[in-house]
């Protein structure tokens, strides 16, 4: 058990990230886990960067939505954590907007697939090389072969179109009067610049991010990126066209064609008929609340959902948070989960995933009566869901993508919500920097070997086609529709199991948003069940092992940022393993 020692501390104002970083180590170490949630009664903006949830607030202060602000927000984060996001990326968005008694109008939730595409070139061997081996993950990691079409730009300006109130040009003022200025190296990024093995060999990275004498650039330094904005000058005039089009597009194009790692034929008709795409959002019960999520081709709606709703036997808010009996039940859950997901889960344009049938009530009631109180059940193999008649598909072990990525919650003074997970893959994606922004390698979250035993893997490479995903950007209701939640984070696979953790935090052990954030990572994705290194949770180990558990102490970086509706106003939390902040009004 975690031991609930009250420390409160005010992360509404600005402390610096180090302090915000020493003070969660030192949280943890000492099994504490209460930390001062950020309040506001208006508007308020939780996302990775102080910097980009300062744009994101301004907005709001002007009047702007919450797509408004979410946009101010991630044109910044393109600039001052290009390890995670940026324009050369994709996302996904969900949007809710709230009951209006005046005009009749009934909440509701959009779902928006900004998810990078295969180019036209790509077949299922994208990542087996001419001996007909797989290339190894630390080499298709990095280069050309990795990069997908950015989606990120389209899917924005399809959101704004509908639910925006500034004009979008306005939105990017921000982002482009720091590239001009400059904005001070966090301690994250001369970190995630130190630890890179790859920028180094790419000349544009090379010149940017490290001094002439080939050090990281130091903490503090004041870093400018007039090449961004200029670029996002030209977006901000012309819309996502500029970057789709023209000079842009032909850059990202000739970069992707002429780096010396991997090279790749992605052409500038690829990138100029990127689509982003409006989906039915998935929503199942839980409790008395209603989970919403994204659906295919990211699997992170599914697989939350499912680890809900095989959880609701179970009387967590009896169980103390942290608990190896709260960890046990959750990590069995998850491995049910992650079973269907690496069987089932892939682009629903391309294949048919079965997503009535992998939520259906029944078929999860089976699947969690394989869940034993007290006996961990080994590795779980998948269901066969009403909609299919067998496994048709190979499984896939899932992806190896190390801590990236970033997560953007808002709620503005109308009551509007957006949660979106944004990324380009691993820490500065592909390495391949054009007009000032990295390129994603997005493409490595195919299936590296596309068949097994002669079966074809659903989320194999094919023209077109995008990667399957474990973003899980969530907004959470009442059973009537009305707003609780909007909560997502980072982290690769292990984004369904921090997301996952965080709600149930909030929901049945009622930690404040801060607190649920706080809380020390655990999951198990159908392998060992991964414990946060440093914390509480090292201790519960030898139990943990006595059921049948398979333990990994790792680090576990997450990057939750979420918002929750409170009488009176909105409660906030920033994930302090990384360096952002929740504000508001």
């Amino acid at each position: 058990m975690v031991p609930k020692t009250q420390i409160s501390v005010r992360t509404s104002k600005s402390l610096p990230a180090i302090c915000l970083s020493a003070l969660f180590a030192a949280f943890l170490l000492q099994g504490c886990t209460h930390v001062g949630a950020p309040t506001a009664k208006r508007h308020m903006v939780a996302a990775a960067n102080p910097l980009a949830v300062k744009a994101g607030l301004d907005i709001l202060r002007q009047g702007g939505s919450a797509v408004d602000a979410t946009i101010a927000a991630q044109m910044v984060l393109t600039l001052v954590e290009p390890q995670s996001s940026g324009i050369g990326g994709g996302a996904f968005l969900l949007h809710y907007s709230p009951e209006n008694s005046k005009t009749g109008k009934v909440s509701s939730i959009d779902a928006y697939d900004g998810r990078e595409t295969a180019p036209k070139s790509a077949t299922e061997t994208l990542f087996i090389d001419e001996n007909g081996k797989k290339i190894p993950w630390r080499q298709r990691m990095a280069g050309g072969k990795g990069v997908g079409i950015p989606g990120l730009l389209r899917m924005l300006e399809l959101a704004h179109k509908r639910h925006g109130k500034l004009p979008w040009a306005t939105l990017f003022e921000r982002a482009i009067n720091i590239a001009e200025s400059g904005f001070a190296v966090s301690p994250r990024l001369h970190a995630m610049i130190k630890r890179d093995r790859h920028l180094k060999n790419f000349p544009t990275t090379r010149t940017f991010f490290f001094t002439s004498e080939g050090q990281p650039l130091p903490v503090g330094t004041q870093l400018k990126n007039r090449a961004l904005g200029q670029t996002l000058s030209q977006i901000a005039r012309n819309g996502a066209d500029a970057f789709h089009s023209g000079p842009i597009a032909q850059d990202i194009a000739a970069a992707v064609q002429s780096t010396h790692h991997l090279p790749a034929k992605m052409t500038m008709g690829d990138i100029a008929g990127y689509q982003a795409k409006r989906r039915g959002v998935i929503c199942t019960p839980y409790r008395q609340w209603k989970i919403c999520g994204m659906p295919p081709p990211t699997s992170g709606g599914i697989a939350i959902s499912q680890i809900l709703t095989m959880l609701e036997q179970f009387d967590l808010s009896r169980m103390p948070p942290g608990s190896e009996q709260a960890v046990h039940l959750i990590a069995e859950a998850s491995k049910l989960a992650f079973a269907d997901r690496n069987h089932y889960l892939g682009d629903p344009d391309f294949i048919k995933v079965p997503v009535a049938g992998l939520l259906d009530h029944n078929y999860l009631a089976a699947r969690a009566a394989m869940i034993s109180a007290d006996k961990a059940m080994g590795t779980a193999i998948p269901g066969i869901p009403a909609q299919t008649a067998s496994r048709s598909f190979a499984p896939d072990d899932g992806d190896n993508r190390p801590n990236s990525t970033s997560h953007i919650s808002v709620i503005d003074s109308a009551g509007n919500a957006v949660s979106m997970t944004t990324t380009i893959g691993t820490a500065f994606g592909s390495r391949i920097m054009v007009r000032g922004f990295m390129l994603n390698d997005e493409l490595t979250d195919f299936a590296s070997v596309p068949r097994l035993n002669g079966k074809p893997k659903a989320n194999r490479a094919q023209p077109g086609k995008r990667p399957r995903s474990s973003m899980s950007p969530t907004i959470i209701t009442d059973r009537k529709g009305k707003l609780v939640m909007a909560v997502g984070s980072p982290g690769g696979s292990s984004i369904i199991g921090y997301v996952a953790k965080a709600i149930i935090a909030s929901l049945d052990w009622e930690m404040t948003m801060q607190d649920a954030i706080s809380l020390p990572n655990f999951l198990n994705k159908n392998r060992k069940t991964e414990l946060e290194k440093g914390t509480a949770l090292e201790k519960i180990a030898p139990a943990l092992r006595k059921l049948g558990h398979k333990i990994h102490i790792r680090r576990k970086t997450s990057g939750l940022h979420g918002i929750r509706v409170r009488p009176g106003g909105y409660e906030g939390g920033a994930d302090p393993r990384r360096e952002g902040q929740a504000i508001g009004d």
